[in-house]
């Protein structure tokens, strides 16, 4: 099963001025909502619809996820449009939304969620191996490193919103 390999760190505010200078190049914006179906301890079964807001394109995935912190196991697979509506109609969960803006930052391509439901950004960064992923130094403006905290988890903010609606 592949491997994701990443950092994940808290951005104290969207780096909008490294964009003006050319510091941070965007490539690419998406907005996601992203529907967890299944989770159990390590382990996670989620579906997107995944749009891409320059063209308007949309496709989707259907993603399993094993493990926690700087390396998982994920397989991700294309599903149609008709298969995402049915199982999130079944469902009938609140999905997390967020924007993502994957961009080249010093040779590196980095992923911003700005999120909707919450208020905060998370900068990720993939790396080839878990050496590498320890090796690098981040930068200030990146914020802590929470690779490992599992309050900023998707899965558990995803959970946040689902207690969140059964209480209004």
């Amino acid at each position: 099963m592949p491997l994701e390999i990443e950092r994940k760190f808290l951005l104290p505010e969207y780096p909008e001025h490294l964009i003006r200078e050319g510091q941070l190049v965007v490539r690419s914006e998406h907005a996601i909502d992203q529907t967890y179906l299944a989770l159990h301890e390590d382990q996670e079964l989620r579906v997107r619809r995944i749009e891409d807001i320059r063209t308007g394109e949309i496709h989707y995935t259907h993603t399993f996820k094993r493990g926690f912190g700087l390396s998982r196991e994920e397989v991700e697979v294309s599903i149609s449009e008709g298969l995402y509506t049915q199982i999130t109609g079944i469902h009938q969960a609140v999905p997390l939304t967020k924007r993502r803006v994957t961009a080249e930052w010093n040779q590196l391509t980095v992923e911003i969620d700005v999120y909707d439901q919450i208020d905060f950004i998370v900068l990720e960064v993939e790396f080839g191996s878990e050496e590498e992923a320890r090796a690098f130094v981040p930068p200030a403006w990146f914020g802590p490193d929470i690779s490992t905290d599992k309050r900023y988890s998707n899965k558990k903010v995803w959970g946040d919103l689902q207690r969140t609606k059964k209480e209004t």
